[in-house]
């Protein structure tokens, strides 16, 4: 027989505790759920939509494709509060607009060997160039090298692959934004250019370029209802 009075109640309770724990729950769990909430359809055709009829990217970049490539990195887009999580995707689309001209290239136009021979962890293939490929522009042995291996392709002796396979690009450049952006992105979209090609454009090198980072960050923040933080600049 039971010693206590059986609570009709019980089930009702145990409901709103489990509703009560999930709206307490940090915002990070849920976050990579909501990357295609916040890859919208129109938010990327806004963007390959400003690049020219003829270019290649137009039919090689696709939403799906970076949705696909999403699922390899689950990091991605769920660091921190939902706010930061819409700031790193503001950020890492602002960079991948500057770098391919709202999705127009596929590859670098300046093309070179990009081969740094100092890093025999990553021997260049005599015949094969490192130049830029992808949505974040992947460029040199090491990086393919290093890329290749942890997203199991040959980097080295087929680089190629990056501008051929559209999921591949934007896993390589999500490798890269998760391997070496992704550890500086608390201080600012400043930092982030900076980790992309600082040598190159930061401390007043090439402030227009930087500025142009700026402005794409800035937009989609606003798109996305998100305060952009400070430091934006380098």
């Amino acid at each position: 027989m039971a010693i206590y009075p059986r609570n009709n109640y019980l089930p009702s309770l145990i409901a709103v505790a489990f509703v009560a724990a999930g709206a307490l729950l940090p915002t990070s769990v849920t976050a990579q759920t909501s990357v295609s909430d916040i890859v919208t359809q129109a938010f990327f055709d806004g963007i390959i939509n400003q690049a020219a009829a003829d270019c290649a990217g137009k039919s090689f970049y696709t939403r799906q494709s970076f949705l696909d490539a999403v699922n390899s990195y689950s990091d991605f887009g769920s660091t921190g509060s939902a706010d930061d999580s819409k700031r790193e995707i503001a950020a890492f689309f602002a960079h991948v607009t500057h770098e391919t001209g709202h999705f127009c290239y596929i590859e670098e136009i300046n093309r070179d060997t990009y081969c740094d021979t100092s890093r025999t962890d990553y021997p260049c293939n005599p015949n094969k160039q490192y130049y830029g490929r992808g949505p974040l522009q992947l460029t040199w042995n090491y990086n393919y090298g290093a890329a290749g291996n942890s997203i199991g392709f040959d980097g080295l002796n087929s680089p190629e692959s990056v501008a051929s396979d559209p999921v591949l690009a934007f896993k390589t450049a999500l490798w890269f934004w998760i391997t070496n952006v992704r550890p500086v992105i608390s201080q600012g979209f400043g930092a982030t250019i900076r980790a992309i090609n600082g040598a190159v454009e930061c401390d007043g090198k090439k402030p227009d370029q930087v500025q142009a980072r700026v402005n794409y960050y800035t937009d989609y923040c606003s798109q996305f209802g998100v305060d952009p933080g400070t430091n934006l600049s380098c």
